[in-house]
């Protein structure tokens, strides 16, 4: 059994944005009305990346020029997820991007990473 302070948090149901999720979509909400993007869904698709191991993206997004990427957004960074979001990139065609939550006195808004 893991040590209580090694434990994740508490987990939503599948679906269920959390608030940085909910924050990032409504960017995409933002971009969607400017015409940059053209679809995107929660979770929209699912990686398989060796026998019993998957990667879920927190959205699938379809830009007008026709491009789908695959956008992962963190609060902070854990080891596994990034490893999982790095083989997803090699394994795939699509541009996978991580989208971190800067804080406000960084001057807020997201930092992207692509790989």
């Amino acid at each position: 059994m893991m040590a209580r302070g090694l434990q994740a948090l508490g987990r939503l149901k599948v679906g269920a944005m959390n608030k940085t999720e909910a924050a990032y979509a409504k960017t995409l909400e933002l971009r969607k009305a400017a015409g940059e993007v053209a679809w995107y869904k929660f979770e929209g698709l699912k990686f398989r990346l060796a026998d019993n191991t998957f990667y879920t993206p927190d959205f699938a997004v379809l830009l007008v020029d026709g491009a789908l990427e695959a956008h992962e957004v963190k609060g902070h960074w854990q080891d596994d997820a990034r490893a999982k979001i790095k083989i997803a990139a090699d394994m795939y065609p699509l541009r996978f991007v991580a989208v971190q939550v800067l804080p406000k006195k960084a001057g807020g808004g997201w930092k992207l990473e692509e790989f």
